[in-house]
């Protein structure tokens, strides 16, 4: 794969085509695997509502509401998800990258949301993928990009989900060994308490761990150490 300069406003646009492209080719009603009863309508209704939701934190207004459960043909659902994709990229465009913002750790800038819906996609469309084409290719994105969703992971959204009390705290050390970039990252107390185990793979497999889209025996990777205190740490609601 031919390495591109990052622009991750660009990068979400070429994701966002890539999700609206699959699933108009897509059952709606296709079992989407690691969603629990989730159908490829209910993953598309879903992130739609993640960009409409988005948009509005970029600009400072938090919007409401549970996940539709209509419409479930394909020609709406492209219509619905295109529109919300248009209208969070066009917003995020607009918006100059330092503009103040309401993101996951209260005031930030406008920037926070070009990674983190970035990364939202990404994931989705891998449950995507998961449903049309099972067992299939990742998608083509970047190293980088994977890494940068590990370090989203380990640096925002791990440690939210401990604030918000919706996780515990590892008493046991990981260290997660991407290859493919050359990077690093600690779950647990890290040097206060010994390492336990390591896991070493592409970011794009570290990254999924963490999202709980599969485990260790499910991608290319190397695990060192305790199997029990690593199912334990990547057990854990470490995302939301």
């Amino acid at each position: 794969m031919t390495t591109r300069p990052l622009d991750r406003l660009s990068e979400l646009a070429r994701v966002q085509e890539a999700f609206a492209d699959l699933a108009a080719r897509t059952d709606p009603e296709a079992p989407v695997r690691f969603c629990g009863d989730w159908r490829v309508a209910d993953l598309v209704l879903h992130l739609a509502g993640v960009h409409w939701w988005a948009a509005g934190m970029a600009v400072g207004v938090v919007l409401g509401g549970d996940d539709p459960a209509r419409p479930r043909d394909t020609q709406d659902l492209d219509r619905v998800y295109r529109w919300a994709a248009r209208h969070l990229h066009a917003t995020l465009t607009e918006l100059p990258a330092d503009s103040r913002a309401l993101t996951l750790d209260g005031r930030g800038t406008a920037s926070f949301w070009h990674t983190r819906q970035l990364h939202e996609t990404l994931i989705h469309l891998e449950d995507l993928r998961s449903a049309a084409h099972p067992g299939g290719d990742g998608t083509d994105v970047q190293a980088q990009v994977w890494a940068d969703a590990v370090d989203e992971v380990v640096d925002v959204l791990h440690p939210r989900q401990l604030r918000l009390g919706r996780a515990t705290a590892p008493t046991r050390t990981v260290r997660l060994v991407a290859d493919d970039v050359s990077r690093t990252w600690v779950l647990g107390p890290g040097t206060s308490s010994p390492e336990v185990a390591t896991v070493t793979g592409p970011a794009r497999a570290l990254a999924l761990l963490l999202w709980r889209r599969g485990t260790p025996s499910d991608f290319d990777v190397r695990t060192d150490g305790d199997p029990e205190a690593l199912a334990d740490v990547l057990g854990q609601p470490l995302t939301p």
